[in-house]
């Protein structure tokens, strides 16, 4: 087992992680991201210069996590504005990417909202594009502030659930700075905790089978100097057995209406272990992530992916940063992989849904549509 007396490390910060930033070279305006994919083993940059290569960067999750792609939708609305594209086609074809995270259609409705509302004040095609820009601008800025929010207030909801304030936190999927503006979701908690000195232990799920949680968190994790672990998924039930954990926390993709929340595939397993062994499982999400069109866990589409994700090795990623193919194969040819990218946890297995407006518990319709009613940030569509 873990180190019980083990300590996470406190000392300088590392520098912010540059997942996305729009910058304006003399021969036109591009989106800079970060290539997930070819993280940890190094740090590479993708320049977008149109939609497509954006739209290609997001299905191949180069650009993922349900804020960032909200912030890239904004920015790649404005980018085809900026570089005299049709607008309406390009936010068809980023809000159509992945469309199970909600994030993104609000980012490409608040940008394209934005240009369209600017034309109508006659204000011509050049101030519409910076109308567009100044929307996803403010979005980015937003969630940075979102993020802040969040891991105060699940910060305070930790104390609250576990005093004591040595807590050993198990995550899956990637919730940091790789999928915000700012330090994430409910990697921006576990973050926080560090910071003062009440983090015992990040337990760090693999997240098969692209490996968000081996490659990505376990990565922010050590930028951080943060006492961490890797396991398999399949680890975590004999972790929850021997009472090494002491909170679940994850973020989410879309929380539909009834409060049912679309997570990365595996987070419903761990929900039902949380319930039977007594441990809070806590959802971390900014507003922008709640669906109140979406009426039930039912209603949400899961995404499904290659199957080649399953039957071959390689986390999903080349050397090259290709989505599948190439790897080296672990199943006989021809054998058929289900292969979600999402699944699907009801409310009542969810002890609280922190977000950037406080926590809500239970998690309820009702207390989620109010919580809502009070912010400008809740999608409404």
């Amino acid at each position: 087992m873990a180190d019980h007396d083990a300590h996470s490390t406190v000392g300088a910060e590392p520098p912010t992680l540059p997942s996305l930033r729009w910058e304006e070279p003399p021969e036109g305006p591009v989106l800079v991201l970060l290539d997930q994919t070819r993280l940890p083993v190094e740090e590479v940059e993708l320049v977008c210069t149109d939609v497509p290569a954006l739209v290609r960067a997001i299905q191949s999750l180069a650009v993922r996590g349900a804020p960032l792609l909200g912030i890239a939708g904004a920015y790649g609305v404005a980018l085809a504005a900026r570089r005299g594209f049709d607008v309406d086609e390009a936010a068809a074809q980023l809000a159509g990417a992945r469309p199970t995270a909600v994030n993104l259609g609000y980012g490409v409705r608040q940008a394209a909202g934005a240009h369209a509302a600017a034309l109508e004040k006659g204000l011509g095609q050049d101030g519409a594009a910076q109308a567009g820009l100044d929307a996803a601008r403010e979005l980015h800025r937003a969630d940075a502030a979102a993020s802040a929010a969040m891991a105060r207030h699940g910060l305070a909801l930790l104390d609250e659930l576990l005093p004591g304030g040595s807590h050993r936190i198990l995550t899956h999927c990637n919730t940091g700075a790789l999928v915000s503006g700012g330090e994430g979701t409910a990697f921006a908690v576990a973050l926080a905790a560090h910071r003062q000195g009440r983090l015992r232990r990040l337990w760090v799920d693999e997240t098969r089978p692209l490996l968000q949680g081996a490659r990505l968190t376990a990565y922010e994790a050590a930028r951080h100097s943060m006492a961490y672990t890797l396991l398999t998924d399949n680890a975590a039930g004999s972790l929850f057995a021997a009472g090494e954990v002491d909170a679940v926390l994850i973020g989410a993709d879309r929380i539909a209406a009834d409060g049912s929340v679309a997570n990365k595939v595996g987070s419903y397993p761990l929900a039902v272990l949380a319930k039977y062994h007594h441990v809070p499982f806590i959802v971390v999400a900014p507003l922008t992530t709640v669906d109140l069109a979406t009426p039930d866990g039912a209603a949400i589409e899961v995404e499904q992916r290659s199957g080649l994700e399953v039957t071959e090795f390689t986390g999903g990623f080349s050397a090259t940063g290709t989505e599948g193919g190439g790897g080296q194969v672990v199943a006989p040819l021809g054998t058929q992989a289900y292969n979600p990218a999402f699944d699907v946890t009801p409310p009542e297995l969810v002890t609280a849904l922190v977000t950037e407006d406080g926590a809500v518990s239970p998690v309820t319709g009702t207390a989620l549509a109010e919580l809502c009613a009070r912010s400008p940030r809740a999608t409404m569509s």
